[in-house]
């Protein structure tokens, strides 16, 4: 990612921070919607769940600026998943669900300047989550 990159997405994700809890029951909402399998790995209640998908994607966003210091992090979640059942093919769909969110809550603030930014942001922390769950192997596919 470039230095504007991680300032776009950072800025746009400041946007959607005073709409955190609408933004998360969006995200949630698409994702049963379009992969409807996975349901099963979250609790009925999802206030608690829709806290930590926005608590997450904060820490993360805030650290792309030093890559290195939410790595540690991505590795412990990627494994933790793996623990819920999430698999390698679940993260690009995941991916996707987030960017619509996105282009929904920022409205006319999604540019494709945006979306290539949290396209670079998602690719490069999924590829090393799936990498870190899963091995090498699995992030090439």
């Amino acid at each position: 990612m470039t230095p504007e990159q991680v300032n776009l997405v950072q800025q746009s994700f400041a946007k959607v921070a005073p709409i955190s809890e609408q933004a998360a029951v969006l995200f949630y909402d698409r994702l049963f919607e379009v992969a409807p399998s996975v349901k099963a790995m979250f609790p009925a209640d999802m206030t608690e769940q829709r806290k930590k998908l926005m608590g997450t994607l904060a820490v993360v966003v805030n650290g792309l600026g030093s890559l290195g210091s939410v790595l540690p992090a991505a590795s412990a979640l990627a494994k933790r998943h793996v623990r819920y059942g999430a698999k390698p093919e679940h993260y690009p769909v995941v991916g996707g669900v987030l960017l619509w969110t996105l282009e929904k809550g920022l409205g006319e603030a999604w540019t494709s300047d945006v979306a290539e930014a949290w396209t670079a942001a998602y690719g490069t922390l999924s590829g090393y989550m799936i990498s870190e769950a899963y091995g090498g192997a699995q992030a090439a596919e």
